[in-house]
């Protein structure tokens, strides 16, 4: 399929660690923080940032529409620098106006808040690629019930952007499941590594239609290990706001082991 022309869109989905530990130096980060580099010295500087976030979910999709956010601290049990992270980046009321007018131009509800923060879903990701936060930022959130055909459509709704330059972030992480982070073994990387490698085949292999990889994206569970990689959907539906975007196959996978698992992030540039 041609690539498609993307000057208003760049789209990542992204795999972003455990809460704030990678701007604390924690070692198992240390390949994501150079991934997250290497995708931010690949594209342009964006204009704008839109990220939706593993991390909120709410019944009808919302839209950040403050001028200046603060930052949500959504973890728990870390050291005190945790809670004292600043990324003072500006919101956007007009693109967040703008993502309202096209989710409801595809028939989508939504919702803008004054009031919402950034979560670290947003907050720890762009540290690492956009330290100096002068990039204005919105967030969209997941939607309760976790549809995937649900989330493709947001992303559809968001390919009608007009504004030039603009990136979409799906924060999330290619693999979920709390307990095994802490049980290490090699089932779990047997498991991670067939899930892994089917995620990589979906939204990379060219030979793939793209009736194909929407089937496969809203059937994900039938992926192998799905189940267990996700025992929860929220972290890997942000992917599929992604892809609803583009509609296509990524251009770049990029691999970093975190918290020692391998995972995998697409960037459609």
């Amino acid at each position: 399929m041609a690539k498609k022309d993307s000057g208003s869109l760049h789209v990542l989905y992204l795999s972003h660690g455990g809460g704030p530990l990678p701007l604390l130096g924690d070692k198992s980060h240390d390949e994501m923080v150079v991934a997250l580099k290497r995708v931010a010295a690949s594209i342009p500087k964006p204009s704008a940032i839109i990220v939706v976030s593993a991390h909120w979910e709410t019944v009808t999709p919302t839209i950040t529409h403050g001028s200046t956010p603060e930052l949500i601290y959504d973890y728990y049990g870390f050291p005190d620098e945790s809670y004292e992270i600043a990324y003072p980046a500006p919101g956007m009321p007009a693109l967040a106006d703008e993502v309202h007018w096209c989710l409801q131009q595809h028939g989508i509800a939504s919702i803008l808040d004054d009031d919402r923060g950034f979560d670290h879903g947003l907050f720890v990701p762009l540290k690492i690629m956009y330290p100096d936060a002068d990039i204005p930022c919105i967030q969209l959130s997941l939607v309760k019930g976790l549809d995937p055909a649900a989330h493709l459509r947001m992303g559809n709704a968001l390919a009608s952007l007009s504004r030039e330059n603009i990136l979409v972030v799906g924060s999330g992480f290619s693999f979920h499941n709390m307990k095994a982070f802490f049980t290490p073994s090699q089932e779990r990387t047997d498991k991670n590594d067939a899930f892994k490698h089917w995620l990589i085949k979906t939204c990379s292999d060219p030979a793939l239609i793209e009736s194909e990889r929407t089937e496969r994206l809203i059937n994900w569970e039938h992926a192998p290990y799905a189940r267990y990689c996700h025992p929860r959907a929220e972290h890997l539906l942000p992917l599929h706001v992604c892809y609803g975007a583009t509609s296509r196959a990524c251009d770049s996978v990029f691999e970093a082991e975190i918290l020692g698992v391998d995972s995998a992030m697409f960037l459609w540039s």
